[in-house]
């Protein structure tokens, strides 16, 4: 694995924000809305909590919290605005070792920072998910409808293109619902639903501006979540519900 700085890649001065607000106010509240009906008892692993913001909605889910991030600036950040009882794990999923095995894990937007995804999700399936166990798996979607609009704008090559800005923010695949699949098999875990997370045809950028004013109403926003049930494909992130397999 080649050396990586975490925290340069997480920074908002390589070309594009790494989060913007419709992440935190709009995705992040739908993924917590795609993840209740399927949560299981308490205990939860968040893989990649970079600053926390997802991780605030987990506090009024779960009671035992633990959080595993690689850049040591986001773990400090984070624990200045979280309950004092989550326990934060400074290191990278290739090389840490967890001591229990977790009812719930989480990755939300990080596998296709991974250089090595599938040996990652083996370690899930093997060493980290209990036998009753749910993974919650979310990626970015290369055929959301505002990255094919972009490929057809001649800004990106094609829709599962990974961009210089998403290069600089450690991004090393684009998943789509057959590729993002196709590892989560590779990794012997078991897939028991698939979804899409918020029908999206504008850019990040161009929702943090909608979202200023009184132009999108939360009818709107729930309205696009619906219809991104019915076209995963067409969403901004798309949803692997996962468990142990077994033979």
């Amino acid at each position: 694995m080649k050396n990586r700085d975490y925290n340069s890649e997480f920074s908002d001065d390589v070309g594009r924000e790494y989060v913007y607000n419709f992440d935190i106010d709009v995705m992040h509240h739908y993924m917590i809305k795609s993840f209740l009906p399927h949560k299981r008892n308490d205990s939860v692993l968040e893989l990649g909590s970079f600053k926390g913001d997802f991780t605030k909605r987990l506090q009024g889910i779960f009671s035992d919290i633990t959080c595993v991030e690689a850049s040591d600036v986001a773990i400090a950040e984070a624990k200045s605005k979280l309950r004092s009882d989550i326990n934060f794990i400074h290191g990278t999923f290739e090389t840490i070792n967890l001591l229990k095995k977790y009812d719930n894990i989480i990755m939300t937007h990080v596998l296709e920072h991974l250089e090595d995804p599938v040996f990652v999700l083996k370690r899930i399936n093997n060493e980290w998910l209990s036998d009753t166990g749910k993974l919650f798996l979310v990626c970015p979607n290369a055929n959301a409808p505002s990255r094919q609009i972009a490929v057809k704008m001649g800004l990106i090559e094609h829709n599962t293109a990974v961009t210089d800005a998403e290069k600089a923010h450690g991004h090393c695949i684009t998943y789509s619902l057959d590729t993002l699949e196709r590892d989560v098999k590779k990794a012997g875990l078991k897939i028991v639903y698939r979804s899409g997370i918020f029908f999206k045809a504008l850019a990040n950028f161009q929702w943090d501006r909608l979202l200023q004013t009184d132009i999108i109403t939360n009818k709107y926003l729930d309205g696009c979540y619906e219809l991104g049930q019915q076209y995963p494909d067409l969403c901004a992130s798309i949803f692997l519900l996962c468990e142990k397999h077994s033979e």
